[in-house]
C-alpha cells in the first residue's frame, strides 16, 4: 500500500461493492482490523461506508453491520433501495449509491491528499480523474484474482495505485461465518 504517514486519508466504501467481492474471494472483512490498519498507515480522517436498505422489511440481514460500523468510527450513509419488477416479472431491488458517495468525495476533497475507495465500479473513473484535477492521489481497493476481475480496466488505469482485497484480507479479513442454523436432530426415539 502506498500511504505517506503525512497524508491525511478518507476511506470511501462502496458496501455492495466490497461485499461482492469479498465473497468472491472467500473472506469476511474484519472492519474493526480495517480501520486499524489504515490508521496505523496514515492520518485517517474518515472511513465512510455506503449501502441501500430495503425498507419494508421490518429487520434486514446488514442492520447489524450498519449499527456496528455506525458506533465503530464509521460515516455511514444509507438510503432506501427502490424496488421493482423487471420486463421478465422478477422482483429486482436496485439501490445504487454512486452519486452519494461522488458528492461526498468531491465536497470532502478539500480536507485529504489521498483518497481510499473501495469499489471496482467503472463509473467512478471520472471521479478519479476529477480528485487528480484537484491534486489528490486515489487509490482504488478490488480484486483481479477472480475468475471474472471485480474492477473495471479503465477504473484501475485511472487509479494512482490499485490495492488487491485478495492481498488487504491477509490481514483484515477472516474466514466467513457461517449464518446457516444448525440442523437439530431429534434423538428421542
Amino acid at each position: 500500500m502506498s500511504l505517506d504517514p503525512r497524508e491525511k486519508i478518507v476511506l470511501f466504501i462502496d458496501g455492495a461493492n466490497l461485499y461482492a467481492t469479498s465473497k468472491a474471494i472467500g473472506v469476511d472483512i474484519d472492519y474493526r482490523r480495517l480501520l486499524k490498519e489504515f490508521q496505523s498507515k496514515a492520518y485517517l480522517l474518515r472511513a465512510y461506508y455506503y449501502t441501500a436498505l430495503i425498507e419494508d422489511q421490518e429487520y434486514s440481514s446488514i442492520r447489524p453491520l450498519i449499527d456496528w460500523l455506525d458506533y465503530n468510527g464509521f460515516t455511514v450513509v444509507t438510503k432506501p433501495a427502490k424496488e421493482f419488477t423487471d420486463a421478465t416479472g422478477r422482483r429486482k431491488i436496485k439501490g445504487n449509491m454512486d452519486i452519494e458517495l461522488t458528492v461526498d468525495a468531491l465536497e470532502m476533497s478539500a480536507h485529504y491528499d489521498h483518497m481510499v475507495l473501495f469499489s471496482g465500479d467503472g463509473d467512478f473513473t471520472a471521479l478519479v480523474a476529477a480528485l487528480q484535477r484537484k491534486g489528490k492521489r486515489v487509490t482504488v481497493a478490488s480484486t483481479l484474482t477472480t475468475s471474472t476481475p471485480m474492477i473495471s480496466d479503465d477504473l484501475r488505469r485511472q487509479a494512482d495505485f490499485f490495492l488487491d482485497v485478495a492481498e488487504l484480507a491477509k490481514t483484515v479479513g477472516r474466514t466467513p461465518v457461517d449464518r446457516t442454523p444448525p440442523v437439530v436432530e431429534d434423538d428421542s426415539e
